[in-house]
């Protein structure tokens, strides 16, 4: 979402209070990539990093690599073209992404680009999804998911052009802002989270789609967060790759639950969740679990975004 978004000190203080915990200190955490593959050592940076590439000023989305160790995938909101990025832990940009959009979406190819996930696709590879979403007047009649096979990650950092299938969406119950995809691997779902409402809305559609598909969404519940006007708004949200943990985010606090097992996504979030550590950011919308579920990634928008790395307490 392209927006000026000012933090006033005391706008900080009068809203949900953050943690007065800082990020906690990174240190190398073993990284399964859940497919039978060799375990990794991923080496974390000791202090957050920054993004030094000037192209990543409207960070929306992060989700983390399952197939390249380390490596984090991101993208910008509204105004960007159909690509994303990866960066390694230290924020160092390690490829380009481009992948083909919506024709009709000239020259841009998509709208508003604002959440993704890293989940299993049909063919049992890892791929990546990006949910073309945000709808800031909710006005549009449909919205998109884009599935792109997890890509290999360049020796030198360029440009790659990548196959990517679309899922259209529409809502049941008329358009809606939405900045949160996420992707469920034990029911095989895909999980929107709405924005813009005192109480935000869940829906869900099938994580297994065919390519080229219209579906309804299914809407399954509804989830209230306390907090004053824009504070409250669910800005992104991550389900752990082995579908056990849950994390959504506002401006303000990261909120955090653990899954029950044989309990849906959507029912585990009606419950009350623990507040995590969070460190305030400029425009906060992405967070992104690690492949192992031990941490989790904040980025916000802005140019020179910091790199964000939590352990879980």
């Amino acid at each position: 979402m392209r927006v000026l978004f000012v933090f006033g000190i005391s706008a900080l203080f009068l809203c949900c209070k953050p943690s007065d915990s800082a990020p906690q200190t990174p240190r190398p955490l073993p990284s399964d990539s859940g497919g039978g593959s060799p375990v990794s050592t991923i080496i974390y940076p000791d202090t957050p990093v920054t993004v030094a590439d000037d192209r990543m000023d409207e960070l929306s989305g992060i989700a983390v690599s399952v197939t390249n160790p380390g490596v984090v995938y991101v993208h910008n909101d509204s105004g960007d073209s159909s690509r994303f990025f990866a960066l390694s832990p230290f924020a160092v940009t390690k490829g380009t992404f481009y992948f083909n959009g919506d024709r009709g979406l000239k020259p841009l190819g998509v709208r508003d680009c604002e959440d993704m996930t890293v989940a299993p696709g049909p063919s049992g590879d890892s791929y990546v999804y990006i949910g073309d979403i945000g709808d800031n007047d909710a006005v549009r009649k449909y919205i998109t998911i884009y599935r792109i096979k997890e890509p290999v990650i360049p020796a030198v950092n360029s440009g790659v052009s990548l196959t990517a299938e679309h899922l259209t969406l529409h809502y049941p119950d008329g358009a809606r802002d939405a900045e949160t995809l996420m992707a469920d691997p034990v029911d095989k779902l895909l999980y929107i989270v709405s924005k813009r409402e005192d109480s935000v809305i869940i829906y869900s559609t099938p994580l297994l789609f065919r390519a080229g598909d219209t579906v309804v969404l299914t809407r399954q519940a509804k989830i209230f967060f306390a907090g004053p006007g824009q504070f409250k708004w669910i800005t992104g949200g991550s389900i752990a790759h082995d579908g056990s943990q849950v994390l959504l985010k506002n401006y303000a606090q990261v909120f955090y639950w653990k899954r029950n097992e044989g309990v849906p996504i959507w029912k585990t979030m009606q419950s009350s969740p623990t507040i995590l550590p969070y460190t305030l950011e400029p425009q906060g919308e992405a967070i992104g679990f690690t492949v192992d579920g031990k941490g989790y990634y904040t980025i916000s928008e802005g140019k020179h975004p910091i790199l964000y790395h939590y352990l879980l307490p």
